[in-house]
C-alpha cells in the first residue's frame, strides 16, 4: 500500500477567533440552523464565520446519498421538514445583516418532489424579508417539475455542482451521474434565459482525486455547452479517514493554469484556488469575476 499524500504548506488554515465566529455560531444555534460549512467540514469556516457570512444548509442535515467524498451524514430518509425554517432562515439573513445568502440543501431522494417545494419556500422568504439581498442557491440535481419550484422566487445566482469528471463520476453516489447534472445546468440556464434574466449559472470542480488535465478541459467545454457562466476549482480535502483518499495536491500555479484556460473559453466568473469551494467568497465573484488570488 502507499503511503498517503503529504498535505502542503499553503492547505494549513487558521484557528477560528474573534466575537463574530460566536456571533454566529449562536444565532444559526438559537433559530435551529444548519450550515455546509459545519456538516461538510469546510477549510473556510473559520474566515467566513469571522466575517458573519455562512452557508445555510435547508431541508435537515442528514442526506439520502452517499458520495465517497463527503462528510454530510447519511440515512436512506431525511429528517423531518420544519414548517418554520423559511422564517427562521430569512430571520438569520437579516440579524446577520448580509447582503449576499448563499442557500444550499442536502438531497432529499426520500420526498415525492426532492424536497423541491420547501427550498423554493425558503427563497421566498428570505427574498420577501430581505428585499435587498442577492440570494444564491446551491441546488441538487433537480429535473423538471422539480427545478421550477426552486427558481420562481427569482435566485440571482443558481449553482450545481458537477464535482468532478465524467471518468471519475463512480465517486458521486449511483444516483447521480455527470449527464444529470450536465442537465440541471442546462435546466437552469433555460429557465433563466425565459424569464429575462441574464444567467448565471455556477458549478464547481474539485481536483486531486485523480483527474488528467485534459478531462478537466474536455469537462469546462461541457459546462459552457450546458451556459454555465461561473466555475469554481478546488482541492479536494478529505473530511475523515471515512472518504476516499486524496490523489494528488495541486500547486497554487495549477490552480492558475486552470483559471486562465476557463476564461480562454468564456466564463465570466471564475474561482481556482486550492480552498476554494462553490459558496467560497462568492458575493466578490458576482460583482467581479474573482481572479483565483483575489477572489
Amino acid at each position: 500500500m502507499s503511503a498517503p499524500v503529504r498535505k502542503p504548506e499553503w492547505l494549513k488554515v487558521k484557528i477560528p477567533a474573534g466575537e463574530n465566529w460566536r456571533h454566529v455560531s449562536d444565532l444559526l444555534a438559537a433559530r435551529g440552523l444548519a450550515t455546509v460549512c459545519d456538516s461538510a467540514r469546510c477549510p473556510n469556516k473559520a474566515e467566513c464565520w469571522g466575517a458573519s457570512t455562512a452557508t445555510f444548509m435547508v431541508l435537515g442535515s442528514v442526506c439520502t446519498r452517499g458520495c465517497a467524498f463527503c462528510a454530510v451524514s447519511r440515512s436512506s430518509a431525511g429528517e423531518a421538514l420544519r414548517p418554520e425554517e423559511p422564517d427562521q432562515l430569512a430571520e438569520a439573513v437579516a440579524e446577520l445583516g448580509l447582503r449576499y445568502a448563499v442557500i444550499t440543501s442536502v438531497d432529499r431522494d426520500d420526498l415525492p418532489d426532492r424536497g423541491a417545494a420547501h427550498f423554493g419556500e425558503c427563497v421566498r422568504a428570505v427574498r420577501t424579508r430581505n428585499p435587498g439581498v442577492r440570494v444564491e442557491l446551491l441546488i441538487p440535481d433537480y429535473r423538471e417539475g422539480e427545478i421550477e419550484l426552486v427558481l420562481e422566487p427569482g435566485p440571482n445566482v443558481i449553482a450545481h455542482n458537477v464535482e468532478t469528471v465524467e471518468r471519475l463520476q463512480g465517486v458521486r453516489d449511483r444516483r447521480a451521474s455527470y449527464a444529470a447534472s450536465l442537465r440541471t445546468l442546462s435546466l437552469a440556464n433555460r429557465w433563466s434565459l425565459g424569464h429575462g434574466g441574464a444567467p448565471r449559472v455556477k458549478t464547481s470542480i474539485l481536483l486531486g482525486l485523480g483527474e488528467e488535465r485534459d478531462e478537466v478541459l474536455a469537462t469546462m467545454d461541457d459546462l459552457r455547452a450546458a451556459g454555465c457562466t461561473s466555475l469554481v476549482l478546488g482541492q479536494y480535502l478529505r473530511p475523515t479517514a471515512a472518504q476516499i483518499p486524496v490523489a494528488s495536491y495541486l500547486s497554487p500555479e495549477t490552480f492558475e493554469d486552470y483559471a486562465a484556460a476557463a476564461r480562454q473559453r468564456g466564463f465570466s466568473s471564475v474561482v481556482s484556488a486550492p480552498l476554494a469551494r462553490t459558496s467560497y467568497h462568492a458575493r466578490q465573484g458576482f460583482e467581479g469575476g474573482a481572479s483565483p488570488a483575489d477572489a
